[in-house]
């Protein structure tokens, strides 16, 4: 596997594959390793994928200072990474968590980013809320599956304040479209990553501003894409679309009868969504 040195000399590990320019790929989780994203349903048709592992995650390494773990604080290892692989400019996909790392690097570094892709993003860089009641009007739209008395009612936990981690566990279903052997397998590749003093620090005190990133934004020129799930309740289409509002020239895709992972549930349609994008093609509104 690939590595390069950050700033602080962290040895960073990196997953290439595919043909084409290089979309550096930010993992959410926090602090999922790149795996996770694997071919983002078949993207590496279009572009030359760089998944980045974060500091402590994969096959990277361990930093001296676990401060260092906290959002803003990354933003250098993904400059180090654009110098690594020699390029003015480069595209930029956040999914999830790591669409806060996404935007806090086009903050800082706007003339390095060419176009940004923000998936099923967490909105916690930039303010948006997500009241509890939008999230529980996405649950109520997968009523009819078995499984989800318990999931709900680990939801209504976490809404009051109850979670645990059996909570979370028991929601998980909410996060695929089909809660099947497929969707366990991939929710199992984060596994040994959660609830990690990374995870922990990643979105600590200090790590966002988000009147300072919703400023930059505002100014950032370059064209954005949101993808949003129809049946996401951690990144609801209503905040993905007040989301999308923050930027001059930011297009919105929802994809339907997806969740949060949208190249997992609708493979060809998140790779035709974003190759569109990346190829300069207008994406359909909806």
């Amino acid at each position: 596997m690939p590595t390069f040195t950050a700033p602080d000399g962290t040895l960073l590990a990196y997953q290439a594959a595919g043909d084409g320019p290089p979309l550096i790929c930010l993992p959410g989780g926090p602090f999922h390793p790149a795996a996770y994203l694997g071919d983002l349903g078949g993207l590496t048709a279009h572009r030359r994928l760089i998944g980045l592992d974060l500091r402590g995650t994969g096959a990277s390494g361990v930093p001296a200072d676990p401060a260092s773990y906290r959002c803003d604080r990354l933003v250098a290892d993904v400059e180090a990474l654009r110098r690594h692989l020699g390029v003015d400019r480069v595209d930029v996909l956040g999914h999830s968590a790591g669409a806060n790392l996404a935007v806090r690097y086009a903050e800082r570094h706007p003339d390095r980013v060419d176009r940004l892709i923000l998936a099923t993003p967490s909105t916690f860089a930039v303010g948006v809320d997500v009241p509890g009641s939008v999230r529980a009007e996405a649950a109520r739209l997968r009523e009819g599956e078995p499984w989800f008395p318990e999931a709900y009612a680990a939801l209504e936990d976490v809404a009051a304040g109850r979670a645990t981690a059996a909570s979370w566990e028991a929601m998980a279903p909410f996060m695929y479209a089909r809660w099947d052997d497929e969707a366990r397998v991939h929710r199992a590749l984060g596994d040994p990553w959660r609830g990690t003093e990374a995870a922990a620090t990643y979105g600590s005190e200090g790590a966002f501003d988000p009147t300072a990133t919703r400023a930059a934004l505002a100014a950032f020129d370059r064209p954005v894409l949101l993808v949003a799930g129809e049946l996401d309740l951690n990144s609801p289409p209503e905040a993905v679309t007040s989301y999308a509002a923050l930027f001059p020239d930011a297009q919105l895709t929802v994809l339907p009868s997806v969740s949060h992972f949208p190249w997992v549930d609708d493979p060809r349609g998140f790779a035709a969504a974003v190759a569109g994008f990346l190829g300069g093609e207008s994406c359909e509104k909806k």
